[in-house]
């Protein structure tokens, strides 16, 4: 995959769902199961119900948390591409508060997408919702930069939406929630950029920095103005912070020391990011 070729590319979309319902048993952690329009889903002794109206949400009994109630849980959103040849993985989690997401499944489906399978495992008190993701009028993952932050953001907004506490943990929440972050954008974050040899033919590109809206596009730009290959991507929304590796390569070759120097320069420049906040590589 090249998500740099993709940079410029448009696609068309249509999305076909099924519109029956299946009402699944228990899985174990590593079960698979196919998502359809409505759901139940049954786990660790709580039966979690999804409605027309509500279907992100759970029931009462399970919105806190059994070590500490009020304690908001850190939200993440996991967009993975190069653990599976077929489709594009995104996986999401809000402590033990997420329902059964058949309106974050419509909602994806109105991008264009066909939401094809999903698994849910729980570690600790955490239970992690994973879904695989396909573009429904080819059948492949998706590799549009614009589409996959399209597909983060949308993401957001339904946790916004459906978990309002969830605010004072996302960057998004500072204008669309009802409380704002106490850390400030871009003050209380520190950058990082590093670029780390990952073989002789692809170099691993890390950036932490203050989540923002459209800022994996923007790196993706970055990297494709200076005729750098993006060959895969893992982009992690943790709360207020974006972490984003990158395969990358240069001429069908890591990036030596020199391409590594001008990329982190670039990224800096373009994207704002001050000098003092750049880790060596």
């Amino acid at each position: 995959m090249a998500l740099t070729k993709a940079y410029l590319a448009s696609s068309s979309f249509t999305v076909q769902f099924h519109d029956h319902l299946h009402v699944l048993p228990s899985p174990p952690s590593n079960a698979f199961f196919p998502l359809h329009r409505s759901l139940s889903l049954s786990t660790h002794k709580s039966v979690l119900y999804a409605s027309t109206y509500d279907a992100n949400a759970v029931d009462s009994a399970s919105l806190k948390s059994s070590d500490n109630p009020d304690t908001v849980p850190m939200p993440m959103v996991l967009i993975i591409q190069d653990s599976d040849s077929e489709a594009t993985i995104v996986q999401l989690s809000f402590g033990d508060r997420l329902g059964a997401l058949i309106d974050t499944m419509n909602a994806l489906k109105d991008l264009g997408l066909d939401v094809s399978k999903g698994t849910v495992s729980t570690e600790g008190s955490v239970k992690k919702t994973k879904f695989f993701i396909t573009q429904s009028n080819t059948g492949r993952k998706v590799e549009d930069p614009d589409m996959l932050e399209r597909i983060r953001l949308t993401i957001i907004h339904n946790l916004l939406k459906y978990h309002p506490e969830s605010s004072e943990k996302l960057a998004m929440g500072e204008v669309f929630g009802i409380k704002a972050p106490e850390k400030k954008h871009n003050v209380d974050i520190v950058t990082r950029i590093q670029v780390k040899e990952d073989g002789p033919k692809k170099s691993l590109l890390y950036i932490e920095t203050a989540d923002r809206p459209g800022l994996l596009v923007e790196i993706i730009k970055v990297i494709a103005d200076v005729n750098i290959d993006v060959e895969s991507a893992e982009i992690e929304t943790e709360g207020l912070i974006a972490k984003d590796k990158f395969h990358v390569s240069y001429g069908g070759a890591a990036l030596n020391s020199s391409m590594s120097q001008v990329l982190v320069n670039c990224l800096r420049y373009y994207l704002r990011m001050p000098e003092t906040d750049i880790d060596s590589y």
